[in-house]
């Protein structure tokens, strides 16, 4: 294949030898057309492919022009490459398998579709599995994907549960968990699951207390937590209902209990050998998971609540550990804030245990849960001058800006910069800067950096799940 490379001279040294890589599969020609790649024209990409045989054209990810006239002129197709010539080599390592598109810089859709065709997977795979037990449409254990449950602490002290719940399940929960509290009255419960008469996912009710059990059954369809205290009191009701059961250890040992469990007629039983958090246990209690013939609860949330470190990488652990010891369903929780976005963790997590079957570790699946960091960093050619100097401080006088202060702040996923009496909202930063200068609410050179500053502070902070303030450290 015959494919033509138009470059920079910023970054030539780095195309030359990834087509040198591949130069013996392809015939590859980099020519540079001047200091910027992504400063490429028609007319100059015109004049390098005239007359010739290329097959491709492999322009800069970050090309604005269009090509389109060039491609029906000539019949040689253009591809968008990577935004960063870095990437060049893997854009080529995958030329003959993989389709790219002329709009989309390379690296962004092979991403895209790598991601889509793990998704497809994992349905697939889903769709496919046999089952231990289904819960209202959801698949149970056997060769299914872990499900996740996703709790609500204090159901009957929502303001708005139906909301939470919808969130839960939007997020990716499998099965949304009712918990109530010691002060929780029989009348509670049926009351928050009657609010939820039209959700159609599979709900559960958190509580040990066998009247708060019993008051739920007419829509519950799991029961968190059963032992030898309540399997006597309310066990026959809630095998009458056909409801599945979580079952744990208390005085007597999880195997009697489950035994207690199935001999009153509960049908469809998950075993909670307990997961101990980090420092209290933990690695000893994972000894329990082994040699449990029924489907097993991990209690994942339990660890990352009670561990001060960024939930992302917690829940990809522990959705690790619960994939090698066969956990069937997965618990997490959002109660804190450093744990809010751990249901939509924990389904991206699930889903990367699904592609890992088969594989050695959980690495290069199309999926994955990092946020802050990245996976590979880029090395991107020295910038280039004859000169440098250090920064000097900037002066303690503030001179304001004269058409007004501009007070930022965040409202749900938007930003808003007050001016004035009104107020400019938006999601991306780049929107809310362009409309307030449009607007004539900023005057001032060092007052317009400022508020570029700020605003993408604002947008990180929405991002990462992040408080923010105005004029504080991110």
């Amino acid at each position: 294949m015959h494919i033509l490379l138009p470059t920079g001279s910023a970054t030539a040294g780095i195309v030359k030898s990834a087509a040198r890589k591949f130069g013996d599969r392809h015939d590859i020609d980099v020519a540079v057309t001047g200091e910027i790649a992504s400063f490429l024209t028609p007319q100059k990409l015109r004049g390098l492919i005239a007359g010739s045989s290329y097959d491709m054209v492999i322009v800069s990810g970050m090309c604005t022009a269009s090509f389109a006239d060039i491609e029906r002129e000539t019949g040689i197709p253009v591809y968008r490459g990577p935004r960063h010539a870095a990437d060049l080599a893997l854009v080529l390592s995958v030329l003959e398998t993989t389709p790219f598109s002329k709009t989309i810089p390379a690296d962004e859709f092979l991403a895209e579709t790598r991601r889509e065709e793990a998704y497809r997977r994992v349905a697939l795979h889903e769709a496919e599995a046999e089952a231990d037990f289904i819960i209202r449409g959801v698949k149970i254990g056997g060769g299914s994907r872990m499900k996740v449950l996703a709790e609500i602490m204090d159901a009957h002290r929502r303001d708005d549960l139906l909301s939470d719940v919808q969130r839960f399940f939007a997020d990716g929960a499998d099965i949304v968990d009712l918990g109530f509290g010691f002060d929780a009255t029989p009348e509670d419960v049926k009351r928050c699951f009657s609010a939820l008469a039209d959700i159609e996912g599979p709900l559960a009710v958190d509580t040990q207390d066998p009247d708060l059990i019993a008051a739920a059954l007419f829509r519950a369809d799991l029961v968190l937590s059963l032992h030898e205290g309540n399997i006597p009191a309310v066990g026959r009701a809630v095998a009458d209902a056909g409801a599945a059961a979580v079952v744990v250890p208390r005085e007597r040992t999880l195997q009697e209990n489950l035994a207690a469990a199935e001999e009153i007629g509960i049908r469809c039983l998950i075993a909670d050998p307990l997961l101990q958090p980090a420092g209290s246990g933990l690695v000893r209690s994972l000894a329990g998971f082994s040699g449990i013939p029924q489907p097993l609860f991990f209690g994942a949330g339990n660890v990352v609540e009670l561990l001060d470190a960024d939930s992302p990488g917690a829940n990809a652990l522990l959705a690790g550990m619960a994939y090698e010891v066969g956990a069937a369903v997965i618990f997490t929780s959002e109660h804190s804030d450093k744990t809010q976005g751990s249901v939509a963790e924990m389904r991206q997590a699930t889903a990367m245990m699904v592609l890992t079957t088969g594989r050695p570790y959980p690495k290069d699946l199309g999926l994955d849960l990092l946020i802050l960091k990245e996976k590979r960093r880029r090395r991107e050619p020295p910038l280039d001058y004859r000169c440098i100097e250090d920064a000097r401080p900037m002066p303690d006088e503030i001179v304001y800006d004269p058409l007004g202060c501009i007070r930022i702040g965040i409202e749900g996923d938007c930003i808003v910069a007050v001016h004035g009496d009104r107020a400019v909202r938006g999601r991306r930063w780049e929107d809310v800067f362009s409309t307030l200068l449009e607007d004539g609410c900023l005057s001032r050179l060092d007052h317009a950096a400022y508020l570029g500053k700020e605003l993408f502070k604002a947008e990180l902070a929405i991002r990462m799940g992040r408080s923010f303030e105005q004029d504080g450290q991110f």
